[in-house]
């Protein structure tokens, strides 16, 4: 679905170049769960503008669907098949009722009315927001706010979604409903892409890319990355609370299986290992 082939981009400004994207190369299938981790600066939003051509290489290529997206007569066609999803909801809601904000970009597109209304009332629903449809997106959650910019995106029917940090403003409520609807969007069979802080949410993907320095330094399961905790702490990451708890409790010589990645498999262990604990 997404393809790059040694892409480069870099900032040109009065007080010189700066190298966003160096020689990044990768594939993304159909179908994929892919989340991108990094530093601040390692180039993780610049990326995700190269995917539905906001930004064009400077150098090398990206793909999208085998679209060029540098040509100029490809824009419009890859932007049908690459939605996003931005850190801040209140940036991109740009109507005063819900409705009207989801229909926004069909009405841009020409869409006939009927054809809007079965859309977005078809999103409303895939993001559980149906109910608040006649709402002012003023009195919203950040988490329900979210969920009208992804329901934007749904209603778009890209076949991919982009979200560039789209928890990083909401409580730990918001984020939950989050991430929850994006994983109910990829069993439904869409390519989802998602830029994060946060590796808990992270570790819910099918690969990581993990940045730094403008290049991904890592491709691999968030099972090989993120139990790794030693290197994740050199780059300057955490780990999932799992694999630290897991990690601390090996150092108290408990025999944990590796690469434990998540609560559940760390209870598990710990149930087999019940009756070698320490009592009181």
């Amino acid at each position: 679905m997404i393809r790059a082939e040694g892409l480069r981009h870099v900032y040109k400004s009065s007080s010189g170049d700066k190298v966003a994207l160096d020689d990044v190369s990768f594939t993304i299938d159909d179908g994929e769960f892919i989340a991108i981790i990094g530093t601040n600066g390692s180039g993780k939003s610049t990326l995700a503008k190269h995917f539905n051509a906001l930004l064009l290489p400077t150098a090398g290529k990206i793909f999208v669907n085998e679209l060029d997206t540098s040509q100029e007569e490809n824009i419009w066609h890859v932007r049908e098949k690459v939605g996003m999803v931005f850190q801040n909801p209140d940036s991109e809601i740009v109507a005063a009722i819900v409705e009207d904000d989801v229909a926004f970009g069909l009405e841009n597109l020409g869409i006939a009315p009927d054809k809007i209304r079965e859309r977005v009332d078809l999103a409303l629903d895939a993001v559980n927001m149906a109910d608040y449809k006649k709402f002012a997106p003023s009195k919203l959650s950040g988490g329900q706010k979210q969920r009208i910019a992804i329901a934007g995106v749904i209603a778009m029917q890209t076949p991919v979604i982009v979200l560039d940090e789209p928890t990083a403003m909401l409580d730990p409520q918001g984020r939950r409903e989050v991430l929850d609807m994006v994983k109910r969007l990829h069993a439904q069979g869409k390519t989802i892409v998602y830029i994060t802080h946060f590796m808990e949410e992270a570790a819910q993907a099918q690969r990581v890319f993990l940045m730094e320095g403008g290049r991904i330094i890592r491709n691999d399961t968030p099972r090989e990355i993120f139990t790794d905790a030693k290197e994740m702490k050199r780059l300057g990451f955490d780990v999932p609370v799992a694999v630290e708890i897991a990690e601390r409790l090996r150092r108290k010589e408990l025999k944990l299986p590796p690469k434990i990645l998540t609560a559940d498999e760390l209870a598990a262990a710990l149930k087999k290992l019940s009756p070698q604990l320490p009592r009181g």
